[in-house]
């Protein structure tokens, strides 16, 4: 089924585009992408990703075979091909993909002397936005022209923050960042929530990141934290979300209740 074919739900608004961004690894951006995007679903929610990381995460993780793909997010960005040509059903109900390969690793050294490189995604969703009630970017863990170009395409930010030492290093510099692009080029930019993963409710160690953290961000915070779980980090290898691998996981659980927190922001 094509995504035309499926409609918005019917208490949409404008459209949300939420670029979900950390530019250390491992925190869960990519886990959070896939898992939000099929709680969304479920919650009748159309729902499109952007998987603009080189790594192709968010792609497998829906079970879509990158060595199949006869084009993907680097096509469109440097050559023009059209999303619509593309966007990738799922599994899931109501949510589909951009998926990314190996490949969107050159982009960043292609991009540096093109044209218009700053909005080259957002010209990209431009013509489909309105097709979906929430569009992810999920970002990679860097600063460069690619996380530069979902800043500017976005018209906010969902970052994962792990419950872990040192869990607000770099988070000032991903700040600025956010500043320059929004007093430079995208001044409608914003923090959507801060999420706090990988959490565990039995270590002093998490409660007290889960406290620094919202004494950070006060209510930009989410009050749902997402668990460790064996499951949540099980469901990609079966490129499924957690929700439809092991749907009474707590881990699943967590993710449905951050749905609807984030259909409340919205």
């Amino acid at each position: 089924m094509g995504f035309r074919d499926v409609k918005r739900s019917k208490s949409a608004k404008d459209t949300r585009v939420i670029a979900i961004i950390n530019q250390k690894g491992g925190v869960g951006k990519s886990t959070t992408a896939v898992n939000l995007a099929a709680a969304l679903g479920e919650q009748n929610k159309k729902v499109l990703i952007v998987d603009f990381d080189p790594q192709g995460n968010t792609t497998s993780g829906f079970g879509i075979d990158k060595e199949q793909l006869e084009a993907c997010v680097y096509d469109s960005l440097l050559h023009d091909v059209p999303a619509e040509e593309i966007i990738q059903s799922t599994e899931c109900k109501r949510v589909f993909v951009i998926p990314a390969t190996i490949q969107l690793a050159g982009a960043e050294i292609e991009l540096v002397s093109a044209m218009a490189r700053e909005t080259r995604l957002k010209d990209l969703l431009e013509p489909i936005v309105d097709e979906f009630d929430f569009i992810f970017i999920d970002c990679p863990p860097s600063l460069g022209l690619l996380t530069i170009n979902a800043l500017t395409a976005a018209d906010s930010v969902l970052i994962p923050i792990q419950c872990e030492y040192y869990a607000l290093e770099g988070v000032t510099k991903l700040l600025e960042s956010m500043r320059m692009v929004k007093t430079r080029i995208n001044k409608e930019l914003e923090t959507y929530g801060v999420l706090l993963t990988m959490y565990d409710s039995r270590t002093s160690l998490s409660n007290q990141v889960v406290d620094e953290v919202k004494g950070f961000f006060g209510d930009k915070a989410f009050k749902t934290c997402i668990p460790r779980s064996v499951k949540v980090s099980e469901a990609p290898s079966f490129g499924m979300p957690v929700i439809t691998y092991a749907p009474n996981n707590k881990g699943s659980k967590a993710y449905m209740d951050l749905a609807k927190e984030v259909i409340r922001r919205a």
